[in-house]
């Protein structure tokens, strides 16, 4: 009798992990490794002095692509998992003090808007109705098309164009809304990817549009919950986790892959490998040279990378009730800032940062009286001349006085716990190509069928799914990678 069919995941992100969850529910027998000592990849949980960090991941926009994996299982997420809509959704605070609520209420957002400029209200109308079209045809449409074959891209072309879908983000904005701060206040989400907004092609345009009409979302108890679930239906369905499970290579069988080789020499056997690693660390790290033909390493050094970030993690012994649980701090510059970041690689003086209280609606997450912060700032790659190692504290110091001079006062008399992730952090232990946070950008020529394909290119058996594959990175473009797999991986049965 034929032994069950099995699967092997590389790391335990979002991607890794929605992957073993289908492919446990096709029949898999699935083994996931995870290099780390407890799962969730980038949204791993550090729990330090009584408060509890999620170390990124902290947005939910599309909760029913999760609900669709419980569903899988029969099952119901709303039984493990407590999802809160924040109101709004952000807050995005100028240099000058302003502030802009960005929520999913149209009469609440014409009354901010009109607030800088009564003139753009009508742009913004314009603009929902480009954005809405960018949804149906990169949502609706594209989102789960394998891309294996360059003919599906030449089929959603004339939709494409027709959608202008070549102009940036921010040009896409700029057409419709002329007041500056406004343009940032709709054009910054390509950040949230690891797209500069002038440069990353305007189907990202459609994130406004996943936010207006399901909302912005935080799991009570913090994103960790979701990870903890995840695996529950992994187990349920009688998968496997194998913590401090670092995969050193992806072996090859007769042009198939056929498992890993585990750090240490251990051999994982298996029909068919699925990589959550970071792409372009899948084949220059695990996928050795000579299956390689078209993601060499030549092509992966002069590929383009996302920007990475600085984060710092800390926790207060007060409380700042002011501050909502997102919030954006724009610096003075936009533009400059951004071209600094991606194009000069350069370390700025000035930064902009996403300031992230999740206190404010899980007061659990801290000891009582207390308050649980993250705040990020978006860097250059590792490709800048930057010294993160004797950089990283005056770096925090410097977001440190902006914070209490801005709205944290104070700050540096109440942190009582702190820890830090540099650029380093994301190469050495997250196994990012040049510790860019969100692997490959998101341009028009590393879109769709010009990223890494969901079924590899280089050898049979071989599956990537996570923010360097098709269809990219934030949690809803994770995730909805591996329901790609239902169409290219082939059923238990089926598997050579």
């Amino acid at each position: 009798m034929k032994q069950k069919s099995s699967a092997v995941i590389i790391g335990s992100g979002f991607g890794g992990l929605a992957a073993a969850i289908r492919l446990g529910a096709r029949g898999y027998e699935v083994t996931v490794c995870e290099r780390l000592d407890a799962p969730g990849g980038r949204a791993y949980v550090h729990r330090q002095d009584g408060f509890t960090f999620d170390a990124g991941p902290t947005i939910v926009t599309a909760p029913f692509i999760l609900e669709e994996l419980w569903e899988l299982c029969g099952r119901r997420m709303s039984d493990d998992i407590d999802l809160r809509e924040m109101k709004p959704f952000y807050r995005i605070r100028f240099d000058d003090g302003s502030h802009f609520d960005y929520s999913g209420d149209d009469e609440a957002m014409r009354a901010e808007i009109a607030r800088f400029n009564p003139d753009d209200v009508a742009g913004y109308e314009r603009f929902l109705e480009d954005s809405a079209d960018l949804y149906k045809i990169g949502f609706d449409g594209l989102l789960y098309a394998s891309f294996d074959r360059f003919g599906k891209m030449l089929t959603a072309a004339p939709e494409l164009f027709r959608s202008q879908f070549y102009r940036s983000v921010h040009g896409l904005v700029a057409r419709h809304i002329k007041h500056p701060k406004l343009r940032t206040v709709f054009s910054f989400h390509p950040l949230l990817v690891g797209g500069n907004p002038f440069t990353t092609t305007a189907v990202y345009a459609l994130i406004a549009q996943l936010e207006r009409r399901f909302g912005v979302h935080f799991a009570m108890g913090g994103t960790g919950r979701i990870v903890e679930g995840m695996v529950s239906l992994i187990e349920s369905l009688g998968g496997s986790i194998r913590l401090n499970a670092s995969v050193n290579e992806i072996f090859v069988e007769n042009g198939r892959a056929a498992g890993v080789v585990l750090e240490g020499g251990e051999r994982l056997a298996a029909d068919v490998v699925v990589s959550n690693a970071d792409s372009a660390a899948t084949y220059r790290r695990l996928l050795p040279a000579q299956y390689r033909r078209r993601w060499t390493d030549r092509k992966l050094k002069r590929a383009k990378y996302s920007m990475s970030l600085f984060v710092w993690y800390f926790g207060t012994d007060r409380q700042y009730p002011d501050v909502p649980h997102h919030m954006m701090l724009m610096g003075e510059r936009y533009r400059g800032l951004l071209e600094d970041i991606f194009d000069n690689k350069v370390l700025a003086d000035d930064f902009s940062l996403y300031l992230h209280r999740p206190t404010a609606t899980d007061p659990s997450l801290a000891p009582d009286g207390c308050d649980t912060f993250y705040v990020l700032s978006p860097v250059p790659h590792l490709d800048a001349d930057v010294d993160w190692v004797t950089q990283a504290e005056p770096y925090r110091q410097a977001i440190e006085r902006s914070l209490s001079d801005t709205v944290l006062p104070g700050l540096g008399d109440h942190v009582v716990t702190s820890r830090m992730l540099t650029p380093l952090g994301f190469r050495e232990e997250l196994f990012s190509e040049k510790g860019a946070a969100f692997g490959l950008q998101p341009v028009l020529t590393q879109t769709a069928w010009f990223r890494p394909h969901n079924k590899s290119e280089e050898v049979d058996g071989l599956y990537l799914v996570g923010a360097g594959t098709h269809p990219g990175a934030g949690m809803p473009g994770v995730i909805s990678s591996a329901k790609v797999l239902d169409e290219i991986v082939p059923d238990p049965a089926g598997v050579p």
